[in-house]
């Protein structure tokens, strides 16, 4: 199922980034299929990318609605909210262990050989605060003199950006770098941060910062597609807290807001305890499993 998971990846990175004209345009690709959401963190200004990014146009949406209502502009286009609530009430934050091409990229640079630490469980909850602050509140409040807004994370903070639209579009346009600033050096090195962040330690982007897995996570309780534990079958051989991207200890918490679907713990789960379904339907076969301690033990 791995080796699934890493085809699925790449396929929708190609999807997602499939403008393979921008060497000869030096543009950003602007056609029909630009109306199409991703599912993961994808820059718009990417030159390659033929997707929107969904947390970039969320900001936007937001950070104009003051001025399309002073200007009496009482239709809101919500397709974006539309969308993202779609993808997060179907598979829920199984988008980013499955269809985020950052994601892909931090998993890639943990490959790298290197000493391997964790990451201090509390800084989850910083990617809420960038939701609610910088993609939601500040857009929406912080506006100028015509009532609009700015995209404050993509703006100031987003790595995915920097590295997906930021380095190549000064590639493309050297008249570009004249414009550059402190506002670009702090981008950069954000991006450094997370980037060598990832070699030691996995995921932290997704961990720590990334607002559009907070969104998603918000779905866990109710997608149609996640993990299930049997407790039936589990004995608590803390075998898939060893393995998880995302530190999520399964069998103590199956329900984890952090859980991106990567099956990573079904595949070393002995006793087929976790299951994939959707709706309810397992999609994991669990024939013939491994008999639990207490069938073990039993006479």
């Amino acid at each position: 199922m791995e080796g699934i998971r890493k085809w699925v990846q790449a396929l929708f990175v190609l999807v997602s980034n499939g403008y393979w004209n921008f060497p000869v345009t030096r543009g950003i690709y602007q056609g029909p299929l630009k109306v199409v959401c991703s599912p993961g963190l994808n820059c718009y200004s990417c030159p390659a990318s033929t997707t929107y990014c969904p947390l970039g146009s969320l900001q936007q949406l937001l950070a104009g609605v003051r001025m399309a209502l002073a200007n009496g502009q009482f239709f809101v286009g919500f397709f974006v909210v539309g969308a993202m609530g779609a993808i997060g009430s179907f598979v829920g934050r199984m988008a980013c262990g499955w269809a985020c091409p950052f994601g892909l990229i931090q998993e890639l640079l943990h490959k790298i050989p290197s000493p391997k630490f964790g990451i201090w469980p509390h800084l989850r909850y910083l990617k809420y605060a960038f939701l609610a602050f910088m993609v939601v509140l500040l857009p929406l409040f912080a506006v100028d003199e015509w009532g609009l807004g700015v995209t404050w994370f993509c703006k100031y903070v987003c790595p995915a950006g920097t590295l997906e639209a930021g380095v190549p579009m000064l590639i493309l346009q050297p008249g570009l770098r004249a414009n550059l600033g402190l506002l670009f050096v702090n981008k950069l090195i954000i991006l450094v941060l997370f980037t060598g962040w990832a070699v030691v330690a996995s995921r932290p982007f997704c961990r720590t910062a990334c607002p559009l897995g907070a969104f998603y996570a918000l779905f866990s309780s109710i997608k149609l597609v996640k993990l299930r534990l049997d407790p039936q079958k589990c004995v608590h051989c803390a075998a898939c807290h060893a393995v998880c991207p995302m530190g999520v200890r399964f069998d103590e918490s199956p329900d984890d807001m952090e859980c991106i679907s990567c099956l990573a713990c079904s595949r070393v789960c002995k006793f087929k305890a976790i299951n994939l379904e959707i709706a309810g339907v397992s999609l994991t076969r669990t024939q013939n499993p491994i008999p639990s301690r207490l069938e073990k033990i039993s006479p």
